[in-house]
């Protein structure tokens, strides 16, 4: 523009020397301003409500709260897996401690060699519900999918509580032919235990318990059946969740909230899911699922391709 507006259009040092300190002085009024600015964007740099130095500040600023939300989001469910961790360990050892306390009593008592048993047994139910919860995060690096016999596996459940059942008398039914459905066999075991174990726990004396399979055109079930105190509506949507008692587990005795979740997580894990339906002071019914159109054995040898 100096040139152009230079009368005599020619390249004199003259005309040259004073655009030269024309620029020389925008560039240091332009310097300045940024210094300023930077210098207030630093100092307002926790100001929500701050002007944002440029562009690539604003964005820059954007990323960082995202970051800084996802961060934040991941704390809060690091301390709530600790905290849920840490109340399951608490009631852990509340349960375990009442089993414990009866054999220091038999100590001091005639042992009955059949009390002493239950008792041994269900220390060892918890030492064991405590090692799946332990577990459950590594799953994948524990299991091994294979064809069980639902009709096997639910007698060795049974043989497992026949001490409970003779001492409550409660009368089993077993109505399960030989079905076979792919799964681990040691966590579905742990499955179906706890199941077994609830129905024992919340039925009365001369109760009963049914166990029964029935094969579909979309899945085979595994029923558990009982004519026990049965649960409560309001609880019934929630059994599920990690650490839920409910009105039972609080009034009845003493739980920890974590078998029924565990079972659930494990079903889900193998491809199963647990159902359950229940009325108060007649009945619960738990219906074990395994979709014929999800087999986490052919699942399993499809991945395993993969990876060779």
């Amino acid at each position: 523009m100096v040139f152009a507006i230079d009368p005599e259009y020619s390249w004199r040092w003259q005309t040259f020397l004073f655009a030269l300190i024309l620029i020389l002085l925008l560039l240091t009024a332009f310097f300045i301003h940024r210094y300023l600015k930077t210098i207030q964007a630093i100092r307002n740099m926790h100001n929500e409500d701050a002007e944002p130095l440029s562009l690539e500040s604003e964005a820059y600023y954007e990323s960082m709260e995202q970051l800084h939300s996802s961060h934040i989001r991941a704390l809060n469910e690091v301390q709530a897996k600790q905290k849920e961790h840490y109340d399951f360990i608490v009631s852990w050892f509340h349960e375990i401690k009442t089993p414990i306390a009866v054999l220091r009593l038999m100590q001091q008592t005639e042992v009955d060699p059949k009390s002493l048993e239950e008792e041994v047994s269900r220390i060892e139910h918890y030492v064991d519900q405590a090692l799946y919860y332990a577990k459950l995060d590594s799953f994948s690096q524990d299991y091994e999918i294979i064809n069980c016999d639902l009709e096997l596996l639910v007698k060795k459940v049974v043989k497992l509580h026949s001490k409970t059942f003779i001492s409550k008398k409660i009368k089993i039914k077993l109505d399960a032919p030989s079905t076979i459905v792919q799964s681990d066999s040691k966590w579905l075991l742990f499955i179906v235990n706890q199941i077994v174990s609830n129905s024992l726990k919340y039925s009365n004396d001369h109760g009963e318990i049914s166990i029964t399979t029935r094969v579909t055109k979309q899945e085979k079930l595994l029923i558990i059946h009982d004519n026990g105190i049965g649960i409560d509506s309001k609880d019934l949507p929630r059994i599920f969740n990690r650490g839920f008692t409910g009105s039972n587990g609080r009034t009845h005795t003493k739980s920890t909230g974590m078998g029924l979740y565990l079972a659930q997580e494990l079903s889900k894990k193998l491809g199963h899911y647990i159902t359950c339906d229940s009325t108060v002071g007649s009945f619960t019914t738990f219906a074990i699922h395994f979709p014929k159109n999800h087999d986490p054995y052919l699942s399993m040898l499809q991945h395993n391709k993969q990876t060779q």
